[in-house]
């Protein structure tokens, strides 16, 4: 790396109105501490392209959903492969990195994920119910998200959305990871307050189910989220794997907690640097 400290250019739309979230204060705050190791510039995702070569890495955080901007992210993505610039966290992702086509393969694999199909002729492969979730593949943060009724449930399932029986869970629940190393899990007691999170104490069970998802994906290095929903029967079945821009709720943990968070990014971002270096020399 050129300079003594590695430079970053830290992505995110501190303005974008996430419900139930300030992204501008996680990232004020997250920013605050990665300075004491690296020199640091923001920007919004739409110029993270024109502004990366300048950069020893790109760190991609509280960017917002991608339908918002997505011209502006595969003009990243192809200019970051291209040129070699490291981007955290890496872009070989298998989660909603790349779309949601991931929930349809862990569905067909057997994995504890809620039952997926993308084609109408599939819905008889899904469990019946009453109601149907049905969801962009591209989609984040519930945009485009509708539930409908079981006779509308196969009029929208074509090549661009999913379709999932609606599960009345008890609760949903969080695990965040950072290099495959398990950081500390959330949970949403009320299922109508998705980001009303209180801390969890997972039990081994748990902890069992999340790392096969964070093994799946085979992210050496990076932050991913584990979202999990508790089914009617007590198991717990996966949501969503975060692993492009994942929301942290650092603001719902305690300072030891955040502290070691914030420890474990910082010391992953320097390996993944440090390695990077290493592929580029």
């Amino acid at each position: 790396m050129s300079a003594a400290r590695p430079r970053i250019l830290y992505v995110t739309d501190l303005a974008y109105p996430a419900r139930g979230r300030r992204y501008c204060d996680e990232d004020v705050f997250l920013t605050s501490r990665l300075r004491e190791e690296f020199d640091l510039a923001l920007c919004h995702p739409r110029d993270a392209a024109a502004l990366m070569g300048a950069f020893d890495a790109v760190v991609v955080r509280n960017s917002g959903p991608l339908l918002g901007y997505l011209d502006a992210y595969e003009e990243f993505r192809a200019r970051a492969l291209a040129t070699g610039v490291p981007v955290y966290n890496p872009l070989t992702g298998r989660g909603d990195m790349a779309g949601k086509q991931y929930l349809l393969d862990l569905t067909d694999a057997g994995m504890p994920v809620i039952p997926t199909v993308g084609r109408p002729e599939d819905l008889h492969r899904l469990p019946r119910a009453d109601r149907y979730v049905v969801k962009p593949r591209l989609g984040a943060d519930s945009h485009g998200l509708r539930i409908v009724p079981a006779a509308e449930a196969s009029a929208p399932a074509d090549g661009d959305v999913l379709v999932q029986p609606y599960v009345d869970f008890a609760h949903e629940v969080s695990f965040y990871f950072v290099d495959q190393d398990f950081q500390y899990a959330l949970y949403a007691p009320d299922p109508a307050a998705r980001w009303r999170l209180e801390p969890y104490r997972p039990a081994p069970g748990d902890l069992e189910f999340a790392g096969r998802f964070v093994e799946w994906n085979t992210l050496a290095h990076g932050i991913q989220r584990v979202d999990a929903c508790r089914a009617p029967g007590g198991e717990l079945l996966l949501v969503e794997l975060e692993d492009l821009n994942p929301y942290l709720s650092l603001d719902a943990l305690d300072d030891t907690t955040r502290d070691a968070f914030v420890a474990a990014t910082v010391a992953s971002l320097h390996r993944f640097l440090g390695e990077s270096e290493g592929a580029r020399g």
